[in-house]
């Protein structure tokens, strides 16, 4: 008998153990209370995403969903996702709203319950985190109020010189001010310069008295007026000003962000080549008129990311990444094509391009272009290129230089094709009309040496001066 009140004990401890794990995954980083009431954390869609925005919830309230269910819509730093519920639940509350920007990865979003469960107790831990979050910042403005330079004594000035340590010394090569530094504080933030003060302490060196009876000139007061606005709300923006200030979006945060780094910390460099298309023209024209799909006709950027696949086979090097550790080396040509967007630019990925017809290349840019401007891209179709291709001859430009994305070691820029008149022995006139591109290509020199980039356009350039070369 005692036998069989233990299996039946440890029976139902299992069965326990089971629920609350199948709770789990559902609230993502909650912990389960007694009536499974739990906290929905904003997730992370992308290995590179640290905070994201709630573009619109999917259930309301209250709202049953099942497995499969999308719950809401999250802007990540490069598109629009939907979240999908792992298990059947229901919404509980919701903590952060439609609309809400800059929200961490990991901080609760909305609270989660069970089929059956009180929901009563959703309120109280939905206001927990909220109310941790905002106890912090109060603790550190009260750490930063004691230095009030008005408040303190005036016989506590000469403590302030005491200690005249060499870092407190102005960096500035022209001029060496030395002010102590409750001198320094309140000297910023009343926008006193400290050069106009004559110091009364050891060594002329300024103290917090000399600062509070400064009297700046006549011209002066105008001086500290920004200083003393920084703190202030911002005045209301007249009714007929003449700019717009537009919200960033995360997209737009991380390009500002991954750009500025790349261009800073990666040592560029650019070759350029100028390619005749004649050939390729007359092929794509030959193509499209044949083809029965009037929407699946061929583009010229097709044939360039052919063309660009085929020449990092014979030029791996090109096709590297930087590791910091390692260089790394593909076996296969992932490339990026950069689409602008209404948010920004964002590169999808034709995948192993050099193993696909030039249909297939058309028919996937134009799928993936679509996706992008509607910022419906999954992470994997724009993660992990192995080489960009960014073209702007659409808009009738001639040349330019585009910034490298990293890890990646190049990006190619792509200009319009014009008419140019050159020598031509066989013609009468003695001379021919040809349609040319600029390619220029942009390399990381700690991957890629000059060489090897003069060599992988020449190895581009006979791809796309003789395209027949495609079909072999």
């Amino acid at each position: 008998m005692h036998a069989v009140r233990l299996a039946a004990s440890r029976h139902i401890a299992s069965a326990a153990v089971s629920r609350r794990a199948a709770v789990t995954p559902r609230a993502f980083h909650a912990t389960a209370t007694a009536d499974a009431l739990a906290k929905f954390a904003m997730p992370a869609m992308s290995p590179t995403m640290t905070e994201g925005g709630i573009s619109s919830w999917k259930k309301k309230e209250g709202e049953s969903f099942t497995a499969g269910d999308v719950l809401l819509e999250i802007e990540t730093d490069k598109a629009t996702m939907d979240v999908e519920a792992q298990e059947d639940g229901i919404l509980a509350k919701i903590i952060v709203q439609d609309g809400a920007k800059g929200v961490p990865v990991g901080k609760a979003i909305a609270v989660t319950a069970e089929e059956g469960d009180d929901l009563s107790g959703a309120d109280k831990l939905a206001e927990e985190a909220p109310s941790e979050q905002k106890e912090a910042p109060k603790e550190e403005k009260k750490e930063e109020a004691p230095p009030a330079p008005k408040e303190e004594p005036k016989a506590e000035a000469p403590k302030a010189a005491e200690p005249a340590p060499a870092q407190e010394e102005p960096s500035g090569p022209r001029e060496r001010v030395f002010a102590s530094p409750i001198a320094r504080k309140i000297a910023q933030e009343k926008g006193i310069p400290l050069a106009q003060i004559k110091g009364s302490g050891p060594g002329g060196r300024i103290i917090k008295v000399d600062v509070e009876n400064y009297k700046a000139p006549a011209a002066a007061p105008s001086a500290g007026a920004p200083a003393a606005a920084a703190g202030a709300p911002a005045p209301p923006k007249p009714a007929d000003t003449e700019y717009t200030d537009i919200p960033l979006t995360n997209m737009r945060k991380v390009i500002a962000q991954r750009l500025s780094e790349s261009k800073q910390q990666l040592p560029h460099y650019y070759v350029t080549s100028e390619v005749e298309l004649d050939k390729l023209l007359k092929l794509r024209e030959v193509f499209n008129a044949s083809a029965a799909d009037k929407s699946a006709k061929l583009s010229v950027n097709d044939f360039i990311v052919k063309a660009v696949a085929l020449a990092l086979a014979e030029v791996p090097e090109a096709n590297q990444a930087w590791l910091g550790d390692v260089i790394r080396q593909y076996k296969k040509a992932d490339i990026s094509v950069a689409v602008a967007t209404p948010n920004g630019l964002i590169t999808p990925i034709i995948k192993d391009a050099g193993s696909k017809g030039l249909a297939a290349i058309s028919a996937e840019t134009k799928a993936l272009a679509a996706k992008a401007r509607d910022g419906k891209l999954k992470p994997e179709e724009y993660q992990g290129g192995t080489f960009t291709i960014s073209n702007l001859g659409m808009f009738n430009v001639d040349q330019f230089t585009a910034i490298i994305n990293p890890p990646q070691s190049c990006i190619l820029a792509v200009g319009t094709a014009k008419a140019k008149l050159v020598l031509d022995a066989a013609s009468e006139k003695g001379f021919k009309e040809i349609q040319t591109v600029k390619l220029t290509l942009s390399s990381d020199h700690r991957v890629v040496d000059g060489a090897v980039a003069a060599r992988f356009l020449q190895s581009l350039s006979g791809y796309l001066s003789n395209p027949l070369t495609f079909m072999l």
